[in-house]
């Protein structure tokens, strides 16, 4: 079965020959027409993947506990701008400033939100969910419009829908990977003649075999360098939160996911979210150049548990019924714990601030 992207992107090949992994990538998820984001909803339990935020509130009201402490920590400054990047339906907001309001209604009063989204039908989900906030809420189509003053970012699987280049290792060196057509005209995967600079690859690098992949984000990196050009110019802290890994390393991680279910990347493009997983290594590297203390890289488990997640959820538990208390109990092991299905472990979550903090729950990192 093909898809009217899959069309558009064989006509481009046919075209001009074939596109970067990096193209098609861009293309799944942004294409005007039929761009995954543009024409999909995405989240929740009738589209194709669950994000924490929508699994328990405990995720929200977590990361609202860290920005009310981040917050103090820098000095309860005044006033302050509350960004979100690729705010979902909005449920994650929700709940950080019903924590907010509650344990700290200065900062909640110093406070503006400003969620970056680019798909007006997104815009409309969150206008409904967060319409008891909407004096405070101004969108934003691109990060660099929000405006100046001390800020506090929270991105939550941002960084997996921002494309990669993948390099796949031949007889001449590391060759960037390529989406053409095969005998039978179906995308499929090859080889292109640009070729990688070895400084980019792991110091262990040299005995990897043919065929193994490596993967780079130019376009990662520029995010994270803007986002900590901010931090760098206005005060505050950054807090992202992903699936992927805390040492750069090889490997092929390009995934696609169609009804919860894993996906072949070439199988249903525009029909499937596509994503990778992110290297946190990276990005630290990218904060380091832009002279940003980075505060420190957790799994999630241990980044939720550290802010109390355990208590929290005993408290939520309180005097309901057995069933609404198992609920939350497996809310608490998907969120927090490790193995098939479970996010505590798989996600990572970062943090990074100017000036200098020292931020709960992560231990200090020496640069």
């Amino acid at each position: 079965m093909t898809t009217p992207l899959a069309d558009k992107i064989k006509n481009l090949i046919r075209a001009n020959g074939p596109i970067s992994v990096t193209d098609y990538f861009a293309l799944c998820l942004a294409d005007p027409d039929h761009g995954y984001y543009r024409t999909r909803e995405p989240f929740g339990r009738h589209g194709d993947f669950v994000t924490a935020p929508e699994i328990s509130q405990l995720f929200g009201e977590m990361l609202g506990i860290f920005m009310v402490h981040a917050w103090q920590q820098h000095g309860a400054p005044s006033p302050v701008n509350l960004v979100e990047i690729g705010p979902g339906r909005g449920t994650m907001m929700l709940d950080m400033l019903r924590v907010i309001a509650k344990l700290a209604p200065a900062l909640h009063e110093a406070l503006s939100v400003h969620l970056v989204e680019t798909s007006d039908r997104l815009r409309g989900v969150q206008r409904v969910t967060l319409e008891a906030y909407s004096a405070k809420i101004t969108w934003h189509a691109a990060f660099e419009d929000v405006p100046a003053g001390f800020t506090l970012i929270a991105a939550n699987e941002l960084f997996d829908a921002i494309p990669i280049r993948q390099f796949v290792k031949t007889p001449t060196g590391f060759r960037e990977r390529m989406v053409g057509l095969d005998a039978d005209d179906e995308l499929s995967f090859g080889i292109g003649v640009a070729s990688l600079d070895p400084a980019l690859l792991p110091a262990s690098h040299g005995s990897e075999r043919n065929g193994v992949i490596f993967e780079v984000s130019p376009a990662r990196q520029a995010v994270m360098s803007t986002l900590c050009e901010r931090l760098k110019k206005e005060g505050g802290t950054a807090l992202i939160i992903d699936y992927g890994h805390m040492v750069t390393n090889f490997g092929d991680t390009l995934q696609a996911v169609l009804r919860h279910d894993y996906d072949p990347p070439l199988a249903h493009p525009g029909d499937a979210d596509l994503t990778s997983h992110v290297d946190f290594e990276d990005l630290a590297r990218v904060a380091r150049v832009a002279g940003i203390r980075i505060n420190g890289c957790l799994h999630q488990g241990d980044f939720l548990y550290g802010l109390g997640l355990s208590e929290r959820a005993s408290a939520l538990a309180r005097n309901k019924s057995e069933a609404e208390q198992r609920a939350i109990a497996l809310a608490v092991d998907r969120l927090a714990n490790a193995g098939e299905g479970r996010m505590g472990e798989l996600f990572k979550v970062m943090a990074v601030s100017s000036p200098t903090v020292t931020l709960a729950p992560f231990r200090p990192v020496r640069d």
